[in-house]
């Protein structure tokens, strides 16, 4: 599964959060379409490909739980609202994303890589060396700028894997 993360605007926010609301699983599909078919706002918006699974874990405990870690860290991926039940569909509200920037750009290199060498779940599929932890931490700098951006421009985050 790729992911990405999208930094919505207010009336995305407004549309996909009333969609949850009413539990309209075929609004939310098609708001999220819509929004990474017209995406024209380069800055705010990142791709992870697959390093989002690997920066959940070394983020939390080791596991793609949701409910895992603890906030501000947790959210940063899957560990906010989840609008869907089929792939990740994870939403983070403005007043977070402000805390989870924070909490980003307090993690060090050497800390995010004994997390990541502490990773222990048969289920994950990256190869736990060096090479794939430098493909997890180029993806969580490029995530940690993302919510810095996304803080700045005081939006909300949604997070997609499928």
């Amino acid at each position: 599964m790729l992911g990405v993360h999208f930094a919505i605007t207010a009336e995305q926010e407004r549309a996909l959060l009333a969609a949850d609301d009413r539990d309209d699983v075929d609004a939310i599909d098609e708001l999220l379409g819509d929004i990474e078919e017209s995406w024209s706002e380069p800055d705010l918006k990142v791709d992870t490909d697959k390093a989002w699974d690997a920066i959940h874990r070394s983020l939390t405990d080791g596991t793609l739980d949701p409910s895992s870690g603890q906030y501000p860290l947790a959210p940063a991926i899957l560990g906010g609202r989840h609008l869907h039940d089929d792939y990740y569909a994870v939403y983070v509200g403005a007043e977070q994303v402000r805390d989870v920037a924070k909490a980003l750009h307090e993690v060090i290199r050497a800390g995010m890589r004994s997390a990541f060498d502490a990773i222990d779940d048969e289920e994950y599929a990256g190869a736990l060396d060096d090479e794939d932890f430098e493909y997890t931490w180029s993806n969580f700098v490029d995530v940690r700028s993302f919510y810095h951006r996304a803080a700045a421009a005081g939006r909300a985050v949604i997070f997609t894997a499928q």
